[in-house]
């Protein structure tokens, strides 16, 4: 995982716990392992996972994590301290947040949005536009300077989908895919089509305005579980540059480092 430049950098394993699964990698410095997600129903394999992932890193190391789910934090935690005999250094309540922004209270940002967006802009340095399609989705914009402006938060993929189902009497639930068609040839497809094309032109149009704002065109990343819905083929389409899956898991890992550096 590491290489001889790394090997003085202390290691992160960094952890996300979202509103649908808890997710966590191994980082040092540039080097991130693949990601690992568990779901609510299978927390109880959690333990052993991050017990053979802390074993594989060498000090010194941390766990980091950011959280937009008390229970799902409660029980990385509860792991961590069972197991690894480590506390976690939680991203806005041990560590200070990875970006700063113009927003009033920048302690009721999610966390996770300040992540992708730290990750994001410390990679590329220019204004960007940060879409992460989970449970819900959040489009988000980081001027020039590094600087989070906020963003736009509406309901995810198949969080739309299924209030379709949960508030009509004929609506039914339908599994997401990539949509082929321009003309819904029927209830499933023309529900497939609305979510999916309604979510991509929602990102073009935020994207749009943050551009006229900026006065100039951001370079535009996408994460999240849906991200290959939304752009199958990122940089081939003219708006998203790139899907980085393990975006937020970077940017935990990066709130840890900047907080090293302020302390040196």
């Amino acid at each position: 995982m590491t290489n001889d430049n790394e090997s003085q950098i202390p290691g992160v394993l960094a952890c996300d716990c979202g509103n649908t699964c808890i997710s966590f990698t191994q980082v040092q410095g540039e080097a991130v392992s693949p990601v690992q997600r568990f779901r609510p129903g299978e927390w109880k394999s959690l333990g052993k996972a991050l017990e053979d992932a802390w074993a594989d890193m060498p000090s010194p190391k941390k766990i980091v994590a950011a959280s937009v789910n008390a229970a799902a934090l409660r029980a990385l935690e509860a792991a961590a301290t069972e197991i690894l005999r480590q506390d976690v250094l939680v991203v806005g309540r041990d560590l200070p947040l990875p970006m700063s922004t113009t927003l009033a209270n920048p302690e009721k940002i999610g966390v996770d949005r300040l992540c992708c967006a730290a990750a994001a802009f410390d990679r590329l340095g220019v204004a960007c536009v940060v879409a992460d399609f989970g449970t819900a989705i959040t489009i988000d914009c980081v001027d020039g300077r590094g600087v989070f402006l906020g963003g736009a938060i509406l309901p995810g993929l198949r969080t739309s989908a299924a209030a379709l189902h949960a508030a009509t009497d004929q609506l039914p639930e339908v599994e997401l895919t990539e949509p082929t068609w321009v003309f819904g040839g029927d209830t499933r497809q023309a529900i497939v089509g609305g979510v999916v094309y309604g979510a991509r032109g929602a990102l073009r149009e935020r994207v749009e305005a943050y551009a006229t704002e900026l006065g100039a065109w951001p370079i535009v990343i996408v994460t999240g579980g849906d991200a290959h819905l939304i752009c199958p083929h990122p940089g081939e389409e003219g708006l998203v540059q790139a899907v980085v899956e393990d975006l937020c898991l970077r940017g935990v890992a990066i709130a840890y480092y900047k907080t090293l550096l302020r302390s040196e």
